[in-house]
């Protein structure tokens, strides 16, 4: 099962989340590099390619870098102060898994269309590198952050609404293991 992969207690503190972060990074990559070329970039059935899902998990983590590099006072003004104390790893895992039961899918966050490449090695390497530079971006921009602060400012989540920052990067984690326990699945299931 899915959520048995992060430790009890889950990740909570930025440190936490910045490690925990850093190690599905790291398993994802060996699952990754271990799918052939050619199954990596195809589709799996009516789901998205496994390169898709890299493709979708770097945009949808560069938009949390993003937003957590704009300045923390231009936040408070633009999103407001949260009105909730931030929630564990397990409730925002179990409030995206709600969305998705009522049918939300990635909407501007889905992997765009790209045209059959002459080198796959390459659209491969790229995509890769991409996402390798999106979780290093990421971890960079949740050491710039103070404990307190990451209670104290809130984000837009395209499905979920204001989270606190905190609850941002809880989602991200869960969102990446997610999306690569999905490919797994669906990959055992098509052998």
């Amino acid at each position: 099962m899915e959520a048995a992969r992060i430790a009890d207690p889950a990740p909570f503190t930025g440190s936490e989340i910045r490690a925990a972060l850093e190690a599905l990074h790291a398993e994802s990559v060996q699952y990754w590099s271990a799918i052939g070329t050619a199954t990596f970039l195809a589709p799996l059935g009516e789901a998205w390619s496994p390169a898709g899902n890299v493709r979708h998990l770097t945009k949808s983590i560069r938009a949390v870098t993003t937003g957590m590099r704009v300045p923390r006072l231009v936040l408070l003004l633009r999103f407001g102060r949260p009105d909730h104390p931030s929630r564990a790893y397990g409730t925002m895992r179990e409030v995206y898994r709600a969305r998705l039961a009522e049918g939300a899918d990635a909407g501007r966050f889905g992997p765009s269309a790209r045209p059959a490449t002459d080198d796959p090695e390459a659209e491969r390497a790229q995509i890769m590198a991409y996402h390798a530079s999106a979780v290093r971006g990421l971890s960079d921009a949740i050491s710039a952050w103070p404990e307190r602060a990451l209670d104290r400012r809130q984000l837009p989540h395209p499905l979920l609404g204001k989270l606190t920052v905190r609850e941002m990067l809880l989602f991200t984690l869960y969102h990446n293991r997610h999306h690569l326990d999905g490919v797994r699945r669906r990959m055992a299931g098509a052998n």
